[in-house]
């Protein structure tokens, strides 16, 4: 909104406009949208010529309400150029008063004489064009007219509504030269529309205030000549009044009352109360003297007449309800004669003659205008506890429509955002509007809002998402399409104001509404009449758009529509907006996760490894898993489960991960390591739980793992668990065991102990580690559980991800309340021909003769004399160490896997350091010399001392080949202090 000061900014805008350039940014997106939809229905600048109609109604509702405002707005502006005039909801002007007496001499018949239509899609951009095309305050200045004959005019506009049924029943408008433009204008207009629409509401009272005299009038003259046995005994309902109604009680029968009234028949319902008792509502026609016509509601005491009372009883009548029956209004049987005189009906003489033939009486219905209205009848009415509800019929219509639009707003906020799913969010709006509120439901999202993130230019990045309606078919772009938003399109609209914009006609010149003119007419083809389309706005965030459509079948959407449709989708907006953001942690936490899983598990020769994680449908969680090549071709498997969900638990994850893959650099046992981990996660959680004095921390709480040390060379595997499911064994015969684990305390208790298991794994055979998910599931039992995984190993492939997708088709609940890790290791074993054992004591004499038989063993197996020499090398210097630092006899081992491995061990536990020795040490250069020559070397301690180890690639390291060819004399020349 505001003035434009300065003609000559906007006519270069419109000039370059009308040249087809384009004038983005240099006019409001009001005034460009509605130049668009101008040019698009084929009108003129030049056009000077607008519809008049002559059948006005110039003493219509509206014009009587308006009048006296309209007069005060001449004296407002008395000695003003000011025009002010009254059009209708389509555009007609019905009244016009001017601050000069002169101008009705001065200005053209269009600008002075009611009867000219000034909608917007016959006179193009004007101020009461775009008030009833965007149904608000508007204003347009100068050259924002499409027309040239109001460029030298302002205006401002504004709509009057029915304050009862939220309909526009016309616009209000002022208008004046350019150079007399006014900021009040604004302020009063808006005071003046108000002003009417107060007068419309109290013209609603007047007609119905009407209505209630005409009814107790009618009372008392049937009081005055009734009979002991006459109706007027027989609807008195003194017990339910004097007993007094609960709240509930009269709402309800307010609420039946109102369906009453809409029907605009003679009818009644039985309504049952809170407290048991029965009560019928009666329907009665009723006519002021000044012509409304209008529904009166009795209420009847079901006990004091039994099923219907005799008087309204008719030979051959069909008997009334029962308490179960009547929810829904019936049609009475004909009125006894004696009761027509009750009322002053219309057409009262031909009534009573229908009556006394036996036929229903007639009542007239009026059109569905106004919104629900309810008189109570004071002492007169109520002495008898008679009246409930008093209306026109369209009135009883709108209240029956305004409960129900807050039913569906009552219902759509326990309906819509019942998953933290984007796109299904979107379609529990569509089911909640069809068919209630419209035939066909279109939403139309961000491609980023489905990421989970805020798209920069929605109106750029739309794709159909939901497709909604009474039938499967329709005109409507598939699922997944681009939508391209043309600038003159409703949905274009309300994405750039941020509010629903409605379309009551689709049937208009092609160009106006559709997308293109090919989809607007497959639209009108399909007998689809009527568009809401509302922006999914929250937070000042727009994520899409839904479109509402109604076929030629029904009534035409209404302002009170808009304003539901609107709120439907604010409401769905806020639930599509949570599962946005919901997606966007857990994308963002389980990418996390995922970062910090293994992603490429590393070679190794003890087992072939598959695995799968999935992922909780709520949210992520802290499950783990890793597969750790350790010395001696040993492989460690761990597998553990953080309590919790969210990025708490996958930070900790990866804490634990790292962790547990340091302790295994170790050498450490399996229960060691347990206690190790246990002893960092209650370190952890005692941190975390006190980083602010006062605060609550997030706390750990634990966590479950377990951890395998699988040695390929014996076909042992040793075990220790702490608080986690015990690992499935399937055997090469087919046979699936759980191994009986000591199960441990979780991780996080500290101070207990944990236990190991070693057991014997056969070649070939299958252990499979898994989180608690996979089996935890409310709708089954962890037995049944068992049993799938059981029945499903014993079924699958031996090959490890067979395993996997068998596993998680038969055993991985359909919605998983937990993540899910699976790692299915299938053992190999080394031959026995690969491996080499010397037991030798520890005399430095027998070094000579070992290290000839290590190199025939080398050259047995095939290997270079490059790699022989520097395996030759590497031993020695080990052998060497031990018999100098260590004890007790010694025991050599040479493995040949992927890559050579040599073992020393002693029965001391005393470890290898490893330093720099100056020049003029004599020793300290062995452990030097073997961290040149290894890819690898560490230690690892046993039951009764130690191993040192040392791996070799199989490949000459790549500075071996300077050495190659020197005699062992030649060393302590080479490299000072190697003996």
């Amino acid at each position: 909104m505001g003035f434009v000061g300065d003609s000559s900014g906007p006519s270069r805008v419109r000039e370059r406009f009308l040249e087809g350039g384009p004038v983005e940014g240099g006019v409001r997106d009001l005034i460009l949208s509605s130049w668009q939809r101008s040019a698009l229905l084929g009108l003129s600048p030049d056009q000077t010529e607008l519809p008049y109609r002559e059948d006005i109604d110039l003493d219509s509702r509206l014009v009587h309400a308006a009048r006296p405002v309209l007069d005060w707005l001449r004296s407002r502006f008395d000695g003003r150029t000011m025009n002010v005039a009254l059009a209708d909801a389509s555009g007609t002007v019905l009244q016009r008063r001017f601050g000069l007496a002169s101008m009705t001499r001065q200005l053209a018949p269009i600008q002075s004489v009611p009867g000219f239509v000034f909608a917007e899609e016959v006179a193009g951009t004007n101020g009461i064009g775009i008030a009833l095309a965007e149904r608000r305050l508007c204003q347009v200045h100068g050259a924002e007219h499409f027309a040239e004959r109001s460029l030298s005019n302002a205006c401002s506009a504004i709509p009057v509504r029915n304050l009862l049924s939220g309909g526009v029943e016309g616009i209000l408008s002022l208008g004046c030269p350019l150079a007399e433009a006014d900021p009040t204008m604004d302020t009063v207009i808006r005071e003046a529309a108000h002003a009417i629409e107060r007068r419309l509401l109290a013209e609603n009272s007047a007609r119905e205030r009407g209505l209630l005299s005409a009814y107790l009038d009618a009372r008392r003259r049937a009081r005055a000549g009734a009979t002991t046995g006459g109706n007027g005994q027989l609807i008195r309902v003194d017990e339910l009044v004097h007993s007094g109604l609960s709240r509930r009680d009269q709402t309800v029968l307010e609420e039946k009352a109102a369906e009453l009234i809409s029907s605009a028949q003679r009818a009644g319902v039985e309504v049952s109360l809170s407290d048991g008792r029965r009560v019928v509502l009666l329907s009665r026609a009723v006519t002021s003297d000044s012509g409304v016509e209008g529904v009166a509601v009795e209420a009847v005491l079901a006990e004091d007449f039994g099923r219907w009372p005799a008087a309204l009883a008719h030979p051959g009548a069909p008997p009334g309800p029962t308490a179960q029956e009547a929810v829904t209004p019936l049609v009475l049987p004909p009125w006894h004669p004696a009761d027509v005189a009750l009322l002053r009906p219309a057409h009262a003489e031909t009534d009573a003659a229908a009556a006394a033939q036996g036929q229903p009486t007639t009542v007239r219905k009026a059109e569905p205008t106004a919104a629900p209205g309810s008189v109570d009848g004071g002492t007169d009415g109520m002495a008898d506890g008679r009246l409930v509800l008093l209306g026109e019929p369209r009135v009883g219509m709108h209240a029956v429509a305004a409960r129900q639009r807050l039913e569906l707003l009552s219902e759509a906020s326990t309906r819509i955002g019942t998953t933290l799913d984007v796109t299904r969010t979107a379609g529990e709006l569509a089911e909640m509007a069809v068919p209630w509120l419209a035939d066909f439901v279109t939403v139309d999202l961000s491609e980023a809002v489905l990421r989970g993130e805020e798209s920069a230019d929605p109106r750029t990045d739309l794709h159909r998402r939901v497709i909604h309606g009474i039938r499967d078919d329709g005109p409507f772009r598939a699922l997944g399409e681009r939508v391209e938003l043309h600038p003159a399109t409703p949905q274009f609209r309300c994405l750039a104001h941020g509010q629903a914009v409605l379309e009551p006609d689709l049937r208009v010149p092609a160009g106006r509404i559709p997308q293109d003119p090919e989809h607007t007419g497959l639209l009108r083809a399909y007998g689809l009449r009527s568009l809401i389309t509302a922006p999914l706005l929250a937070r000042g965030v727009v994520l899409g758009i839904v479109s509402f459509y109604r076929g030629r079948e029904r009534a035409p959407f209404s302002d009170d529509d808009r304003s539901l449709a609107q709120e439907l989708a604010a409401r769905a907006a806020v639930c599509v907006d949570n599962a946005r953001r919901y997606t966007r942690e857990h994308t963002m936490v389980l990418a996390l996760q995922r970062s910090l899983l293994p992603h490429r598990l590393p070679e190794q020769d003890a087992v072939e490894v598959a695995h799968r994680y999935l992922p909780a449908e709520s949210g992520v969680g802290g499950d783990w898993f890793d597969v750790i090549p350790l010395s001696g071709t040993r492989v460690a498997l761990v597998l553990g489960d953080v309590v919790g969900h969210g990025l708490h638990a996958a930070v900790t994850m990866g804490r634990l991960r790292i962790a547990a893959r340091n302790f295994a650099e170790l050498d450490l046992a399996p229960d060691e390591v347990l206690t190790q981990l246990d002893n960092l996660v209650a370190r952890l959680d005692r941190d975390e739980g006190s980083e602010e004095p006062g605060a609550s921390g997030t706390g750990i709480i634990g966590a479950t793992c377990l951890y395998a040390i699988y040695d390929p060379t014996s076909r042992q595997c040793v075990l220790a668990r702490a608080g986690h499911p015990p690992p499935a064994l399937a055997r090469p015969d087919g046979t699936v065991t759980f191994p009986d684990l000591p199960a441990g305390p979780p991780l996080g208790l500290g101070g207990l102990p944990f236990e190991t298991a070693e057991i014997h794994v056969p070649e070939g055979s299958r252990l499979v580690l898994y989180t608690d998910g996979l089996i935890e599931d409310r709708h089954r039992d962890i037995d049944t559980a068992l049993d799938q995984l059981r029945d499903a190993l014993a079924r699958s492939g031996p090959s490890p991800e067979d395993t996997c997708r068998a596993v998680v088709d038969a055993v991985v609940p359909d919605h998983p309340a937990d993540d899910i890790a699976l790692l299915v290791a299938r053992t190999r074993t080394l031959d026995p021909d690969r491996i080499a054992t010397w037991d030798l004591p520890a005399d430095p004499v027998r070094v000579s003769g070992m290290r000839a038989d290590v190199t025939l063993r080398l050259t047995d197996w095939g290997l270079l004399d490059e790699a022989v020499f520097s395996a030759e090398l590497l031993l020695s210097e080990l052998v060497t160490n031990a018999i100098r630092h260590a004890s007790g006899p010694l025991r050599i081992r040479v493995i040949h896997g992927r890559s050579l491995i040599f073992e020393v061990a002693d029965t001391s536990s005393t470890a290898p350091r490893l330093r720099h020795a100056s020049a003029t040490d004599e020793g300290g250069r062995g452990l030097f010399l073997v961290a040149q020559l290894a890819q690898a070397w560490g230690t690892r301690y046993t039951g009764d001392g130690k191993v040192i180890w040392a791996e070799c690639a199989l490949d000459v390291p790549a500075g071996i080949p300077a050495v190659v060819g020197i005699d062992w004399d030649d060393i302590p020349d080479i490299i000072p202090g190697i003996e």
